[in-house]
């Protein structure tokens, strides 16, 4: 759901050098590994809350609390939507960027780009209730949009306002404006261009992160049935996902990190194509499979996994092909309201 930039010029031999240029800032692989893996727990939530519903209680008739629902409550759900949102910031930023290279008013081109979103996401409504489309072209036309006339030194504030009134308001899709515009200081202080060289600083915040996160998980197990409860939960959900991310990014650093880069990447280039899709193969498999209204959690998983499995290896091959994944390229055509070229030329790296 985070856009790929899209690099342009005025000219033919201006278009190819914007695009060079643009890419070589743009292109951050850790950023498309991070958002796969996003993908990855957002789907493990979705299917059984969202797209199937699969309703199991908290405890059995005998009492027995059910693991499957205890691990997806405290170690997945709420944990993914933070990085995704933080994410969509950051290429907003990125992409407005460009756009304002390549157009008088790169707003508008951003508004047109937040538009196309929303009726996408109007369209996805109609299997999956809970999608985040929806509500990312609505902040982000009320939120990210205002806040780009913003200096920075606003934006970082603003945030931190805009956390915390969504955590006080009970988190969830309240969040969004507040991570969003982390996601745009993020690319204005420059952390974006320089974040290779802050294994460090990322390494300080995975510790602080982890060593918060699990006194924030118990205080959310303890506190579910509270009034506060959910503030709680948004709480604990976004140390959690502070903990995720930075860890995803220092394990992508090491020698087993290139194997599981190149297996999250393709799933975050295409992360628009890949989240429409799960939901649709979710949709049509999870009654064949038994799920609905089912307690088998095992059989949830699976598919799952079969579907991240599948999404991966066909993002991989289409990107060996194509620039864009399929419906990234839809969306490109429409901000740009022009048709452009999606396969990739010979020798390129874009």
């Amino acid at each position: 759901m985070i856009p790929t930039p899209a690099h342009a010029g005025t000219t033919q031999s201006g278009a190819a050098a914007a695009e060079s240029t643009a890419g070589s800032r743009h292109r951050v692989v850790a950023l498309d590994a991070l958002r796969g893996f996003a993908l990855c727990g957002i789907l493990l939530v979705n299917i059984p809350w969202q797209i199937v519903t699969i309703r199991m209680p908290q405890a059995s008739p005998s009492g027995e609390r059910y693991l499957a629902v205890e691990l997806l409550e405290y170690l997945v759900h709420g944990r993914f939507f933070p990085i995704f949102s933080v994410l969509f910031g950051i290429s907003f930023a990125l992409f407005l960027d460009t756009a304002a290279a390549r157009s008088r008013h790169p707003r508008l081109v951003l508004l047109r780009r937040l538009v196309v979103l929303g009726v996408l996401g109007v369209a996805h409504q109609q299997l999956h209730a809970g999608e985040a489309l929806t509500p990312y072209a609505i902040f982000g036309i009320l939120v990210l949009l205002p806040a780009s006339w913003l200096p920075r030194w606003i934006v970082l504030p603003a945030a931190v306002v805009a956390l915390a009134g969504g955590i006080l308001a009970g988190g969830g899709l309240l969040l969004i404006p507040g991570l969003f515009l982390v996601g745009l200081a993020t690319v204005r202080f420059g952390i974006i261009d320089t974040l290779s060289r802050r294994r460090k600083q990322i390494a300080v915040l995975f510790s602080v992160a982890v060593a918060a996160a699990i006194p924030a998980t118990v205080w959310q197990a303890t506190t579910w049935a509270d009034p506060n409860g959910e503030s709680t939960a948004a709480i604990a959900g976004l140390i959690c996902a502070l903990a995720y991310g930075t860890g995803l990014l220092l394990v992508l650093g090491t020698r087993f990190g290139g194997a599981l880069g190149r297996f999250l990447a393709p799933l975050g280039r295409m992360a628009l194509t890949n989240y429409v899709t799960a939901t649709l193969i979710a949709a049509a498999a999870g009654p064949l499979l038994g799920l609905e209204h089912s307690a088998n959690y095992g059989r949830m998983i699976a598919l799952a996994v079969a579907i991240l499995a599948a999404q991966a290896a066909f993002s991989r091959f289409w990107l060996a092909r194509y620039q864009y994944g399929p419906l990234e390229w839809i969306w490109r055509c429409l901000t740009w309201w022009t048709r452009t070229g999606n396969r990739r030329v010979k020798g390129t790296n874009a």
